[in-house]
């Protein structure tokens, strides 16, 4: 049975952020991400873990302006230092939250840059990312995401992810999956997850169309969570969706769809 964790960034908006480990618990999860811990104190999240014995999966390493609309910039090559900076803020936290594992955006393909600069740009600030993060014990992870809901976003399917990290070269460089992107960019989940099992070390969930809960659109998530049974994967699988209604109303699918 796949272990879930929910993302607080999505899931349980109905309460402030820091509020939400609480609801967590109590609706029974044992792990917990977010996109970013940033607008905290470290020791104001690290509390709410502690006081309600959650796991932390993932956050973020810093992705620009939200609210403007970056997200991420680590193939822009004329902000190489502010991503180098990023980093050491991202692990600044991660550290002392005790995540196991930080996700790196790869950002918009950014205007006048050409993708193969962009590419090799992306390559020399995850070496430099995976490197810093290798020193605490930590993996960096890179997702595809589809470029409809994020149009223009420059790492957009599993094979240039798989592409990448091999590129890279880096042991602590591995794939962020997430089911509800790759329906959307490539389809055949069963498959591709056969083929990059080996170097996935998060999962995350919606589904399509819509980015709700499991059981609200067409993807076959009691199929799927056989499978990863199937291939061995042991980590987290994050909660990454927008609930239709009430949160905890909407995790009926927990019970329904796992033996």
């Amino acid at each position: 049975m796949p272990k879930f964790a929910a993302n607080l960034s999505l899931m349980f908006n109905e309460l402030g952020f820091l509020e939400r480990f609480a609801a967590a618990r109590t609706a029974g999860f044992d792990a917990v991400e977010f996109l970013f811990p940033y607008a905290c104190e470290p020791e104001q999240i690290l509390g709410r873990l502690q006081r309600y014995k959650l796991q932390l999966a993932l956050h973020n390493f810093p992705a620009g302006d939200w609210a403007a609309g970056e997200r991420g910039f680590a193939c822009d090559p004329r902000r190489m230092q502010e991503f180098q900076d990023s980093v050491e803020l991202g692990l600044d936290y991660a550290v002392e939250l005790g995540v196991p594992r930080l996700h790196c955006m790869a950002g918009k393909l950014p205007p006048n840059v050409a993708p193969e600069r962009a590419h090799a740009t992306f390559v020399t600030n995850l070496r430099f990312a995976a490197e810093a993060a290798a020193r605490h014990g930590i993996e960096v992870l890179i997702e595809p995401i589809n470029d409809r809901d994020i149009p223009g976003y420059f790492l957009t399917h599993s094979s240039q992810a798989a592409g990448i990290i091999a590129e890279c070269g880096m042991d602590n460089l591995f794939l962020q999956y997430d089911i509800y992107h790759m329906q959307r960019m490539e389809g055949e989940l069963a498959l591709t997850l056969r083929e990059r099992m080996a170097i996935i070390r998060h999962i995350q969930l919606a589904d399509v169309p819509g980015r709700h809960e499991p059981g609200t659109g067409e993807i076959n998530f009691p199929f799927l969570f056989k499978l990863l049974d199937e291939l061995g994967y042991d980590g987290w699988v994050g909660c990454e969706y927008i609930p239709q209604g009430e949160t905890v109303a909407g995790l009926a699918w927990r019970d329904a769809f796992i033996a």
